[in-house]
């Protein structure tokens, strides 16, 4: 990029040598975003001396067609149509050093159908390693539905789950296996089995349970489907267990997913880390396998907690809407983990939702259509406990997996009794709900007249009734500092 201290002559376009990107076409502020543009909302922070529109081009540019001096061979595409064009530039209020929100537009053309790592690689290729600016966080995405139909999204969505597991009116309830690692086969196996015949619906493999020594893959599956299946015997409802098939190749990803179906299991389980392709990959089996597919996102807060650079969740969750997962992590509001709760209603509403409308207040720039793309269940999960469930429901809703991993795992009357006062705290709650009690004022009330005739939940609640984690979110929507962006 060409930083200038002082005014310089105008040079054509088409001269060689350094132009700024400003020049060569990509700062459009006159530019009128059409239905089919890809549309992005960038945080875009310069180096000092780098004029805001001139980093908005840059970014524009190294996003799209441009690199750092004018090429002839420019002239033998369309270049009005390939470039990104930077339209609208917000400063953003109390920022040190300035920043700004920057609005990207780009032609479909683009963009491969169908392919996540094709848009990733174009829109967050080299551009956050560009030296003239200082930082860079891709905050969301309006993706048209021209290119959302390329799409098969899902294997299966929100209602088919539920009809499959025969699930209705309330969260579905899931916990970790605890420790996550060092248990052997037999005994990981048996947490399973005493936490889904307590009153669970589903435990899970966590994201770095794999094929370890000490408990290889195979072992693990037959011992988790053996609970699974004496856990349904014994209460007559569908249970699961997310068997963890994230391997080094993807032929062992289906080796061990394949099995996994041989044994009855009605979910399988896959990492973030795994990558967008395999991620996709993945969801065409589940589909033609009839199998739920959870994703833990494991590896995300790398590059989506940090409010100045990176990539927002809201932008991940609409790529796994996109690719097809059934299920995906986001967040819990009142647990362990990272989570503003406006960014998580956000995040909700772009899984759950057919239509979501630009709300700042959430975190959302643009309206998004998903053209009836089945929705994504979202899963809670990270220190969250039967204490917590009026918070829990009333801001995370009906559609949604609740996983208690230490708050099911750590009950003092054991693993079942864990899952027991899950189950009644949840139960306890609906019942509320559905009597019109207000669940932020009258829950907790509510909850303790469940306790008095559950001795599993008075437990729990003695336990972990006071325990919060109290932290300022570093991910924030900073709606009050900004104008209204034009609606599109």
């Amino acid at each position: 990029m060409l930083i200038e201290r002082e005014p310089a002559p105008r040079r054509s376009r088409w001269a060689s040598g350094v132009i700024p990107y400003k020049q060569m076409g990509y700062w459009r502020p006159d530019y009128e975003p059409e239905e089919t543009d890809v549309l992005a909302a960038f945080r875009v922070t310069p180096q000092p001396g780098v004029e805001p529109e001139e980093a908005a081009a840059a970014v524009a540019g190294e996003s799209s067609t441009a690199t750092w001096t004018v090429v002839w061979t420019d002239r033998l595409t369309a270049h009005d149509n390939y470039r990104g064009k930077a339209y609208r530039i917000d400063p953003v209020p109390g920022t040190e050093p300035p920043q700004y929100l920057t609005y990207i537009a780009y032609k479909l053309d683009l963009f491969e159908e169908g392919s996540i790592p094709n848009m990733a690689s174009s829109i967050i290729g080299n551009v956050f390693g560009f030296k003239a600016i200082r930082a860079l966080r891709l905050e969301d995405l309006r993706i048209p539905g021209e290119y959302v139909k390329t799409f098969q999204g899902p294997p299966h969505g929100i209602v088919v789950e539920r009809e499959l597991l025969n699930k209705y009116g309330r969260p579905l309830l899931g916990a970790t296996t605890k420790p996550k690692l060092g248990l052997s086969p037999r005994n990981y196996g048996r947490v399973v089995y005493e936490a889904l015949r307590g009153g669970l619906d589903f435990v899970k493999d966590d994201e770095n349970m794999n094929s370890q020594p000490f408990n290889r893959w195979r072992d693990r599956y037959l011992y988790c489907m053996e609970a699974v299946h004496r856990a349904m015997a014994e209460t007559g409802e569908v249970k699961g267990h997310y068997l963890n098939v994230t391997a080094a190749t993807m032929e062992e990803m289906y080796e061990r997913a394949e099995f996994a179906r041989e044994l009855g299991s009605v979910i399988v389980m896959i990492d973030l880390t795994a990558g967008f392709t395999a991620m996709a990959s993945m969801s065409r089996w589940a589909r033609a396998n009839s199998m739920i597919l959870h994703l833990h996102r494991a590896g995300h807060a790398t590059y989506t907690r940090q409010k100045n650079h990176g990539v927002s969740f809201r932008v991940l969750a609409k790529w796994c809407r996109l690719l097809g997962v059934d299920h995906v992590h986001a967040g819990t509001v009142v647990g362990k983990l990272e989570g503003d709760p406006a960014s998580v209603r956000g995040y909700y509403d772009t899984l759950r939702e057919d239509v979501v409308r630009r709300d700042l207040a959430c975190g959302i720039f643009f309206d998004q259509d998903w053209c009836h793309l089945p929705g994504v269940m979202p899963v809670a999960s990270g220190g969250i406990h039967a204490g917590q469930m009026p918070q829990l429901l009333h801001h995370l809703g009906e559609d949604v997996v609740l996983q208690f991993g230490g708050g099911t795992i750590g009950h003092p009357m054991g693993i079942a009794a864990g899952a027991t006062a899950n189950r009644v705290a949840l139960e306890a709650m609906i019942q509320a709900r559905n009597e019109g009690c207000d669940l932020i004022r009258e829950g907790p009330e509510a909850l303790r007249r469940a306790a008095a005739w559950s001795p599993e939940l008075r437990a729990a609640l003695e336990v972990w009734g006071d325990v919060s984690f109290e932290f300022e979110s570093t991910d924030v929507p900073d709606v009050v500092n900004l104008p209204t962006p034009v609606a599109f």
